[in-house]
């Protein structure tokens, strides 16, 4: 929405581009997890041509109109449901699921081309974040095949503040986070983030912890890969303070 917001996104934007400079080589497929699919049990997308879900209200008329055509990978997904299953967690297949905008957003600005199939694990209700990592333990033999485990949310997600009054709760966050992932071992950071709610200002920063719950399965996946922020910004919505990270040998360099 640059007519309507203008440089607003751009430094996340340019963020996201880059990753494609980092990872140096074109993945194989893409493991998406959003903080915008959750179910009873882990479910993975299994359509070979994903249609799309403009999951959102109040949003200009052109944006229910945005089309991400990348392929899904049936493959892909028979291969999350069995390192799943295979580690003891059940997960089930979604033949009709498409690419919300916690999938469209970040895609279309990685991978404008849409050739790379894109497939989606749900999060897990009940939001228990040590489920969360294990899934993403399970699952890191896919990194060494090709296939780059994205996880799509937001290091602050307080939609009644985001505003300038959250300028202090979300620095806060933000260092704890910034300390745990970049600075910790990853035995530690792993400790951490199972208590996350212990953090400073965490319940402000996240009422709800959806667009937490992605990063717990990346850092899952990282296992003793080093961390660090690729993306920060202290003055996003006007005040707010968000940061991504990134993990393994692209994040080293």
């Amino acid at each position: 929405m640059k007519e309507e917001w203008g440089s607003l996104f751009d430094k996340l934007e340019a963020s996201i581009i880059d990753i494609r400079r980092q990872l140096g080589v074109r993945p194989r497929a893409v493991l998406i997890i959003s903080g915008h699919w959750e179910c009873r049990e882990f479910t993975v997308s299994a359509s070979p041509r994903p249609s799309m879900i403009y999951d959102y209200y109040g949003f200009p008329e052109h944006t229910y109109h945005v089309q991400y055509k990348a392929p899904g990978s049936p493959e892909l997904a028979a291969r999350v449901q069995s390192l799943l299953a295979g580690g003891g967690l059940d997960c089930l297949s979604d033949e009709t699921r498409g690419f919300d905008h916690g999938v469209f957003t970040v895609m279309e600005p990685l991978y404008s081309e849409a050739n790379i199939p894109v497939v989606q694990l749900s999060l897990k209700a009940g939001y228990d974040p040590s489920t969360h990592i294990e899934a993403g333990r399970l699952l890191a033999p896919l990194r060494e095949e090709g296939v780059l485990i994205l996880g799509s949310g937001l290091s602050y997600h307080n939609l009644r503040r985001m505003d300038r009054g959250a300028a202090g709760p979300s620095r806060q966050f933000d260092g704890w986070l910034q300390e745990t992932l970049a600075d910790l071992s990853p035995a530690d950071r792993r400790d951490r983030l199972c208590r996350w709610s212990d953090a400073p200002q965490a319940r402000f920063a996240h009422p709800n912890e959806d667009h937490l719950l992605p990063l717990m399965v990346a850092v899952g996946s990282a296992g003793e890969d080093p961390g660090v922020c690729f993306y920060h910004q202290d003055d996003f919505m006007g005040g707010v303070t968000v940061s991504s990270f990134r993990f393994g040998s692209c994040a080293a360099s």
